[in-house]
């Protein structure tokens, strides 16, 4: 049995609601840290891709998720272990306001549930624009509502004066929530954003490590970084292991073996690895501006489970890594550079080529857009031709005006290299395209068989918030717009490498 203990120091930065200043904050502390000497260890609640990229920006270290709907509460000491493993500080940015999680599901995936299972203190962000003694009923309503979430601090954001910043901390000065720091409303640190928030740190890296030292010399002229320092190092030990990524895959073959985990054998570099072979496959994971979402852990699991990962940029690169045996084309961008990605035929036809081998390609959301036929890079309601893409897809993609976001429970449909038929999974959708049919038809649909190849069958059946059939598996293709943490589902790192090894 594998134990196990984590003593980083830890600080969870949460708020009363969007828009109040978490990222400024939680970035800002992470690079003024980190430009102190310190290891800092970044993570974000919640699925989002993009925070996780300044985070790591300002850190040097991988930004890292911490999502208790898609890997479950239970994983989420291990996960946060094993992203602040040697870390002197980690750092938590919190999602929407500290009590919100997912519809309907009472505290499940907020950011007071995740202070609570990493045991972690919680600095609440305040926007105090338009309020004075007000303040003080707000944060102890924050501090009183659940006795389980130690809400220990309070950083006062978009402070109007010095005289402002006096009246605040008069009125919370017997609330018995001590002030952290007062940031002054000043001109906003530049980072522009579009139609999915933030633009990505990929797409704008110079820009974005001035708008990190910005936003690093903001807080550290206004907030007690001793004091939160120590507040950090209050949190107790947090037991249970780390997080393996060997170790998760050998527990998940277990399970489907029906019997307990065995010794700590796997390597993932030989023929006991997840490929089941002794040589290591490659699998081309593709990223660059166009492709930037992606959890750190898949990566990870791959290499586990035997594969060499080789990252590729198709803005860029005209063709697949060498030696190329499985894809994965993870979220982000394609609508802004489909002229570009287009106009990249080689790739496009060595993407297609691919496919049509049988290789296995998991493709969630912008990697579903890249391989459908077309993507209109425009609403309907504008005037926009249709490019091409890969062509692996009897479909076809372009923007909407409409927003799609939240999480989703599905069952796999389709025999696939990522998961058998029946599995379950949770996931999540964010996304302003949609894809025209939205999912294969199966053999007898008016899909089968586009293009000369295997019939396209459905991917997914949503069983949660609402049933509906969704996403497309072609051949060894398992394409969707459903976003899936593969730590919660290691299994779908071994099935994928394996069929690369076939």
């Amino acid at each position: 049995m594998v134990t196990g203990t984590t003593s980083v120091p830890r600080l969870v930065i949460a708020a009363p609601s969007s828009g109040s200043g978490k990222t400024t904050v939680a970035t800002g502390l992470m690079a003024a840290f980190a430009a102190s000497g310190l290891a800092v260890s970044p993570h974000k609640v919640g699925p989002d891709y993009i925070d996780p990229g300044y985070h790591a920006l300002a850190t040097g270290r991988p930004g890292r998720n911490l999502d208790a709907y898609l890997c479950g509460p239970q994983a989420l000491p291990g996960l946060f272990g094993h992203g602040a493993r040697g870390a002197d500080l980690a750092v938590v940015e919190g999602v929407m306001g500290l009590y919100d999680g997912a519809a309907h599901q009472g505290e499940l995936a907020s950011t007071a549930q995740v202070a609570k299972v990493l045991r972690a203190p919680v600095v609440l962000v305040v926007d105090a624009a338009s309020q004075s003694r007000s303040v003080a009923a707000l944060v102890h309503g924050f501090a009183s509502w659940d006795p389980e979430v130690r809400v220990a601090g309070v950083i006062l954001n978009k402070v109007g004066s010095d005289r402002h910043e006096e009246l605040l901390r008069e009125a919370l000065a017997g609330s018995g929530v001590p002030v952290f720091g007062a940031l002054r409303r000043v001109g906003a640190v530049h980072t522009p954003s579009r139609h999915l928030g933030l633009v990505p740190v990929a797409e704008r890296r110079a820009e974005a490590v001035e708008s990190v030292a910005a936003l690093a010399d903001r807080v550290r002229a206004g907030c007690d970084l001793p004091g939160l320092l120590e507040l950090a190092r209050s949190a107790p030990p947090l037991p249970g292991p780390a997080w393996d990524p060997a170790h998760s895959l050998r527990e998940a073959r277990s399970a489907d073996a029906g019997h307990p985990a065995g010794p700590d054998t796997e390597s993932g570099t030989g023929p006991e690895s997840g490929a089941g072979r002794g040589t290591r496959p490659v699998v081309a994971v593709a990223g660059g501006s166009a492709f930037t979402f992606s959890y750190a852990e898949h990566a990870e699991l791959l290499t586990a489970a035997g594969a060499d990962v080789v990252t590729f940029d198709p803005l860029r690169e005209t063709r697949l890594p060498e030696g190329t045996r499985g894809l994965v084309i993870g979220g982000g961008f394609p609508e802004v550079y489909a002229a570009e990605l287009s106009a990249n035929e080689p790739l496009r036809a060595a993407v297609a080529a691919l496919a049509a081998s049988g290789a296995p390609i998991a493709a969630e959301c912008a990697g579903l857009l890249y391989l459908a036929r077309s993507l209109t890079p425009e609403p309907a309601e504008e005037e926009a031709a249709p490019l091409p893409m890969c062509g692996v897809l009897p479909a076809d993609a372009r923007m909407s005006g409409r927003l799609t976001l939240g999480y989703r429970e599905a069952v796999a449909l389709s025999p696939s290299p990522l998961l058998p038929v029946g599995a379950r999974v949770r996931g999540h959708e964010f996304h302003r395209t949609v894809i025209t049919p939205g999912a294969g038809e199966g053999p007898d649909g008016p899909v089968d068989g586009a293009g000369g190849g295997p019939a396209a069958l459905p991917a997914w059946g949503v069983v949660r918030p609402t049933r509906q059939v969704e996403g497309f598996v072609r051949g060894g293709v398992h394409a969707s717009y459903l976003h899936v943490h593969w730590a919660a589902t290691p299994g779908i790192a071994a099935s994928f490498v394996r069929s690369c090894a076939r």
